[in-house]
């Protein structure tokens, strides 16, 4: 690995005018920082100045492909090693905790995300919104707060957006402002840039779990009660079709990912998403992905083309991480031609309203159907809606399952079964509430108990709570 010159960077860094950098308000996040506070004076000020153009020198001198070949503890020695001797020739006071936090960071700018990588190591973290380089938010328990993290400028957050676009496959420039991508541990991420973004690069990232949420770990957080994960993990068993309801953030995909893992060993998956995202249990799972346009305008491939192409894969189940267009009509094809036990997510305040929607999607897909047929090729196909909700004290809850039984003249018609109710809201905010039974039996249960899955009938009693 090459390295730079300590005299030369000493030079030039002395003569070097320190950039501005907008104002910041009170850390709230404890992440090595960037930006420079020009309200503070003095030593502080210049301690941010001499990392900033150690970032710079850094990534200009040394060779990251050669860095990129050594091994993680490797990786760090050799920076903070350079850090060592960037500081004594700088004789900057920094103290060990402070040379680690800046070795960390420098290694982050040059082989990572750069300011992002602390947040996105932060387990409390759900979601990054970055809005311009100078103010990112981050969701910890539902609720956003502004952090301390921040960007040189925007060209130092493009640089960022860049790395992730191009990570996978994707690209974003003037001619296309817009991009889905997804990182590395699978969190999805959104960007959009001038001349759409007018304030600066406007960036949002969904993070995962590291550690994926299963059935029980969702139960003991209170977003379902036991018997009802039991009973989904049953249908899902018995390979009753299941469409996962509810707006941005309420928690569909984790859902999804978690009830996946009620499918059998044997079965063979193929998941479609426009960012891969799920993450499957199981270990025969094929996973595809949808693709832009080129610069041209060719080459595009959507949802519809990979649904098509799915159902000559010969799957078992076929998992759409959302439906959001004409590939509905496909969907439900699929769901009526033996690949039963087929699941997706749509976004949809109700039960009723994902019907409703998914009637629109399949118009959108240009075939000369009624709207008696499209809702037939509905109730024939679906079986189950679970519908989600992130409340107003920022939990996420499932709220209701409901399962369609039918037409009746030309409405689908359905039945709740499990339901949340909410009772009251306490002066903090908390969502109070109970999970109960409607007192329907489910059309499901006969099939569950043929394939031997057995359940207490005694949780549909209306007149008892669940836990």
């Amino acid at each position: 690995m090459s390295r730079f010159s300590l005299r030369r960077a000493a030079v030039e860094t002395a003569d070097a005018a320190p950039p501005p950098a907008p104002d910041e308000p009170p850390a709230s996040v404890p992440a090595p920082q960037i930006a420079v506070e020009p309200e503070h004076r003095g030593a502080s000020n210049a301690l941010l100045d001499a990392k900033i153009r150690l970032h710079a020198r850094m990534i200009e001198e040394v060779d990251l492909s050669q860095l990129e070949t050594l091994e993680v503890g490797d990786r760090r020695r050799q920076v903070r090693g350079l850090v060592n001797e960037f500081a004594r020739a700088e004789r900057l006071p920094f103290n060990t905790s402070e040379l680690e936090d800046l070795s960390a960071s420098v290694l982050d700018e040059m082989l990572g995300l750069g300011p992002l990588e602390p947040l996105l190591k932060d387990d409390s973290i759900a979601d990054i919104l970055i809005n311009g380089p100078f103010q990112v938010y981050v969701e910890r328990r539902g609720e956003l707060e502004l952090s301390s993290v921040r960007f040189r400028d925007n060209d130092h957050l493009l640089r960022i957006v860049n790395r992730i676009a191009a990570s996978v496959g994707r690209r974003i420039d003037e001619s296309q402002p817009m991009v889905d991508a997804r990182l590395a541990d699978g969190s999805r991420v959104n960007a959009a840039i001038s001349p759409i973004a007018i304030d600066g690069a406007a960036v949002s990232i969904r993070k995962f779990s590291k550690k994926p949420y299963t059935l029980e770990r969702l139960t003991s957080v209170g977003a379902l009660p036991g018997c009802v994960a039991e009973f989904l993990r049953g249908a899902v068993g018995a390979r009753v079709s299941m469409v996962i309801s509810g707006g941005t953030g309420s928690g569909k995909t984790t859902l999804l990912n978690a009830l996946s893992a009620g499918i059998g060993a044997k079965e063979r998956l193929i998941t479609i998403e426009d960012a891969a995202e799920l993450q499957l249990q199981q270990a025969h799972v094929v996973r595809m992905e949808t693709r832009p346009p080129n610069i041209e305008g060719k080459g595009e491939i959507r949802q519809r083309e990979l649904v098509k192409n799915a159902l000559r894969m010969r799957p078992d189940r076929v998992i759409l991480g959302e439906v959001r267009g004409e590939e509905a009509f496909d969907m439900l094809q699929a769901m009526n031609t033996g690949h039963e036990g087929s699941m997706a997510t749509i976004h949809a305040n109700t039960p009723r309203d994902a019907i409703t929607r998914l009637e629109q999607m399949v118009a959108m897909s240009g075939m000369k159907l009624t709207p008696e047929s499209i809702r037939g090729q509905i109730a024939s196909a679906i079986g189950m809606i679970v519908q989600v909700m992130r409340l107003s004290d920022g939990t996420r809850r499932l709220m209701s399952v409901t399962e369609i039984t039918g037409m009746e003249g030309q409405v689908v018609q359905m039945q709740e079964i499990f339901a949340f109710q909410r009772t009251h809201t306490d002066p903090d905010g908390t969502v109070r509430g109970r999970f109960r039974a409607t007192g329907l039996r489910p059309r499901c249960l006969d099939e569950m108990q043929r394939r031997g899955m057995t359940y207490d009938v005694a949780n549909f009693d209306p007149a008892r709570t669940l836990t």
